[in-house]
């Protein structure tokens, strides 16, 4: 026999060994969802389009709660506001276990604050939001130093003199100086080649995650794991930041003041001493380095690339940007920055943001969760363990909620009167227990960021609106918009 095809077999025994081993049956009385094949689960069932694409198709036959089977492993479907609450906020403890994302498993592990399970994820998520708040409401409010950051920007997008640019990095720049400001305790100078070199890092580490090879590679990394691919580059750009972050807490611990605490690294490190004797404390090396690029890539990614859609999105409707633009001169003038007190009179702006955030969809399939003990759902008995998708693309698409769910009208949030409305399916940030950390920080960041650009710019494109594109670049765990080139030219 060619050892070409003995090799073959070999590895084909090898996969049917390994995913034998590594997924047990699973028990209990899941929701209806297409028959598995054998170890490739539900992969004819699987769209080109990648797998939000096959959801949208499954969930038109099987209803709002389905099983899918991504490989070997059962994932059940939460499809539509309803499905998603009654889920993630009517049964918050059974369903605040986390799911992982095979692509960035060997870095996250179960380790840090979005990624941990159990008494350790509690026990990081009080410390976390104590320690975001305590820095965000300290000596310098989180919003004067938005306000400083976007005053930085203003004066970086003036040198631009109304020149062609892609605004990726800034924008990025702008939205993780923030996260460093409470993290590291220092903002980063535009055109630092370490910081930019990190951005980088990310915006690439997001884009892998986001493509149809990471999607590929969740329904059967337990095999794939172990030959080239896309999981290799992401966990080696993670790596690369964690040697950063390494070396800045050992910078943080050789500088200490345990008297003066100067942001979200001190303060770890001084509950790691003050538990040093607890032989099972959550407070150790790997559940700071985690936490750390945890809040790191989160607070600079997600914001910054909310912004970047939301130009695109002013460029492609520029009656839009002009009716914010009207408000903001009725209300703040341009003799005085934006700040938060604003927002409360500006209910069309507050509208624009909130429809951007809704369009642009990031995390369409949501972080995945799972059930922590045998759970009745919906008369389905979900077993411990099982993976759970909130599908929130469904939930900012739902045409109960949202009259055009297709297409961009800030009108979605507006009433009868003008006023800003609640939407119960606006979860941008997830919902119940694990949602978002950073919420507060992002909501504040948009809106000042953009009312403080749109004060100062107005913004236009070399290509006639009807010609912009907002198809996006890569579609899967995130949405990664389409790079353009953007003027902003001084009002």
């Amino acid at each position: 026999m060619e050892p070409s095809v003995l090799l073959l077999l070999a590895l084909l025994v090898g996969f049917l060994l390994l995913l034998i081993r590594g997924h047990p049956k699973a028990r209990g009385h899941l929701p209806p969802g297409p028959r598995p094949l054998p170890l490739l689960g539900n992969l004819l069932q699987m769209d080109r389009g990648g797998l939000l694409n096959s959801f949208m198709q499954l969930r038109e036959k099987y209803g709002d709660v389905f099983t899918v089977h991504l490989g070997p492993r059962p994932v059940v479907m939460l499809y539509g506001t309803e499905a998603i609450k009654e889920a993630l906020v009517d049964q918050a403890e059974a369903f605040s276990g986390r799911g992982t994302i095979a692509v960035v498993q060997p870095i996250f592990k179960d380790y840090g604050v979005i990624f941990a399970n159990g008494e350790r994820w509690k026990a990081l998520r009080r410390f976390s939001l104590a320690t975001m708040r305590d820095f965000g409401m300290g000596k310098r409010s989180v919003e004067e130093r938005i306000q400083e950051e976007a005053r930085c920007l203003v004066e970086e997008l003036r040198k631009s003199q109304g020149a062609p640019l892609d605004p990726t990095f800034l924008f990025q720049c702008i939205t993780a100086n923030i996260i460093c400001s409470i993290v590291f305790g220092e903002r980063f100078d535009y055109k630092d080649r370490q910081f930019l070199r990190l951005l980088d890092l990310f915006y690439q580490s997001f884009s892998l995650i986001s493509s149809f090879s990471s999607q590929v590679f969740e329904l059967f990394s337990g095999f794939l794991k172990y030959f080239p691919g896309t999981h290799i580059q992401v966990s080696k750009n993670l790596q690369e930041i964690l040697d950063y972050i390494g070396h800045s807490v050992e910078k943080h611990r050789e500088t200490l003041d345990p008297n003066n605490p100067r942001d979200f690294i001190d303060t770890y490190l001084l509950r790691m001493e003050k538990e040093k004797s607890n032989q099972h404390t959550e407070f150790h090396h790997q559940n700071l380095m985690i936490s750390v690029l945890s809040l790191f890539f989160a607070g600079t990614e997600t914001s910054s690339t909310t912004l970047r859609y939301g130009f695109l999105l002013m460029l492609k409707y520029p009656h839009v940007a002009e009716k914010v633009q009207k408000e903001i001169d009725q209300v703040i003038g341009s003799h005085r920055p934006p700040n938060l007190d604003d927002r409360t009179k500006m209910p069309y702006t507050d509208a624009v943001i909130h429809e951007i955030q809704r369009f642009s969809d990031l995390i369409p399939i949501g972080v995945p969760h799972k059930v922590n003990k045998d759970t009745l759902f919906r008369g389905y008995l979900l077993p411990k363990n099982t993976e759970v998708y909130p599908i929130l693309s469904s939930a900012l698409h739902d045409p109960q909620y949202f009259e055009q769910p297709d297409t961009f009208n800030p009108d979605h949030f507006l009433d009868a009167n003008g006023a800003l409305k609640k939407i119960e399916a606006f979860m941008p940030f997830s919902t119940g227990k694990r949602i978002c950390l950073g919420e507060g920080i992002a909501r504040n960041e948009l809106f000042l960021f953009f009312t403080t650009m749109l004060q100062n710019f107005s913004v236009s494109s070399s290509m006639a609106p009807k010609d912009i594109d907002l198809s996006p670049k890569e579609s899967g765990f995130g949405k990664v918009p389409p790079t353009y080139q953007i003027r902003f030219l001084a009002r």
